[in-house]
């Protein structure tokens, strides 16, 4: 295990930038533990020439050198997740229909990586298209998890959690629908961000769809430079927030009367593998005994119908992929959960549409008076443990059938419909040594307020520095 892929992304940074190493040090480092870990886990695809990266980190250090620092990410290796397009780089997104495919500009997240002075040495694997919480797909095959590499890491940004645990990485974008970067985090104890609606430049367009990029770290002050570097720039979008956020000065938040909601399983409603609720509440608990005031809470709403509108907002979304169903030759190469969405998307009618955006809007309305009670709310991020790799989602849990390929991660689904800001965080380890894992959650706009309160559970917990069997 080389030294400096233990090191998150402040202290390699840190450590570039007052020239205690060289990029090409960096480079060299992570490429051959990646060499070394990542046929095991199988989290990084499309790498790149090591020569061409280790050519690249050259480069960087002559600007060091220079004088010039381009920003946090000079000189530090990344990986795009392969659902984001990156100019010159494989653009697969996990389907054949796009194995050849290259990416021919930035996402705008990504420019601002590349700007700041990032080294990209390949991408992180995906589901196919992006669809399902368990990341494996036709072109590159599944990427397992690194504490048990019988199971899944989640998804769909199980590589970049997974490159994450195994320190390929020191830090990584992804993005997140339903629980894209909450539920491969609880899988990988690490923590995945998905930051307020808008508040990064993600879908484009007058229609607040579901998906948000987001960061994912093993710390949370490494989260919170990796979040800098994508917000930096301001809006983009017409739905982009306006409002700037100050990461500068982040501290613990004061635990002493803070006001802690738990969600739980929503009074019963979610199945649950018997004892990941008793994990999960840990956090809570954690947070009761150094002062905050906590409270059991059930949203009073009318969560069927939130559900049947999620489904409706999906849909939506999935319209845009049409001309892969309608082609005979694309549509046998997509996975049956992807037909299912896009079919339904092409089914529905102009009354379902509006009507699933008046009850997302009544959700919202709900979930901000819930802020009038709490400063912050916590729920599980997921509701099994990790499953066997070669499970493609969870028929049941505990004998409740799923009548959906995502229902089993609906704890999730209530906060993307929302728009809120949520940081999935480690929670603990089952007995037998499977990550658990919890979503903090905080009003619209208070990114900054669920860092500082997962800066204070971290800072009374060790659960981020553990690591994986594979490493030890």
């Amino acid at each position: 295990m080389p030294p400096l892929c233990e090191l998150g992304l402040v202290d390699l940074a840190a450590a570039i930038a007052a020239r205690e190493v060289s990029c090409v040090e960096v480079a060299h480092a992570h490429l051959e533990h990646a060499d070394a870990v990542n046929p095991a886990v199988n989290a990084l695809i499309a790498r790149r020439d090591p020569d061409d990266v280790l050519d690249e980190a050259g480069e960087r250090d002559a600007e060091l050198g220079r004088g010039g620092r381009r920003g946090v990410l000079h000189g530090v290796p990344q990986a795009v997740k392969d659902v984001t397009e990156a100019a010159g780089q494989p653009f697969t997104a996990g389907s054949p229909i796009f194995a050849e495919r290259v990416g021919v500009t930035d996402a705008p997240h990504v420019a601002r990586m590349r700007a700041a002075g990032a080294l990209f040495v390949g991408r992180t694997n995906t589901p196919e298209l992006g669809f399902g919480s368990q990341t494996f797909n036709p072109v590159w095959g599944t990427t397992r998890n690194p504490y048990d590499l019988s199971r899944a890491v989640g998804g769909s940004s199980g590589g970049a959690a997974a490159g994450l645990a195994t320190r390929m990485l020191p830090a990584a974008d992804g993005s997140d629908t339903m629980g894209s970067l909450r539920n491969p985090a609880a899988w990988a104890n690490v923590y995945g961000l998905r930051p307020s609606r808008g508040r990064l430049p993600g879908s484009p367009g007058f229609v607040a769809q579901l998906n948000e990029p987001g960061p994912m770290a093993r710390t949370v002050l490494d989260l919170a430079a990796l979040l800098g570097v994508m917000t930096a720039g301001g809006p983009v979008g017409p739905l982009d927030r306006a409002d700037p956020l100050d990461l500068t000065d982040l501290h613990p938040a004061e635990p002493e009367g803070l006001r802690v909601g738990w969600l739980g399983d929503l009074g019963g409603r979610l199945a649950t593998e018997p004892g990941l609720l008793d994990l999960a509440r840990a956090p809570v608990d954690v947070l009761a005994r150094l002062g905050a005031v906590v409270e059991d809470v059930v949203p009073a709403f009318d969560l069927d119908r939130l559900w049947d509108a999620f489904l409706v907002w999906r849909w939506w979304n999935s319209v845009e992929m049409a001309p892969l169903v309608e082609d005979p030759a694309l549509r046998e190469q997509l996975k049956p959960e992807l037909v299912w969405e896009i079919e339904h998307g092409l089914g529905l009618t102009a009354r379902e549409v509006a009507r699933a955006a008046i009850v997302r809007a009544e959700w919202y309305a709900a979930v901000v008076a819930l802020f009038d009670r709490f400063d912050v709310l916590l729920a599980p991020a997921t509701q099994v443990h990790p499953f066997a790799a070669d499970v493609p989602w969870p028929a049941e849990i505990a004998g409740r059938p799923m009548d959906t390929y995502h229902r089993w991660m609906e704890t999730v689904m209530p906060w993307s419909m929302a728009g809120v800001p949520v940081l999935g965080m480690p929670a603990g380890f089952t007995p037998g040594g499977l990550p658990v894992g919890v979503q903090l959650i905080g009003p619209p706009g208070g990114d900054r307020r669920v860092l500082e309160v997962g800066l204070t559970h971290e800072a009374a917990t060790d659960w981020s520095a553990r690591r994986p069997p594979l490493l030890m």
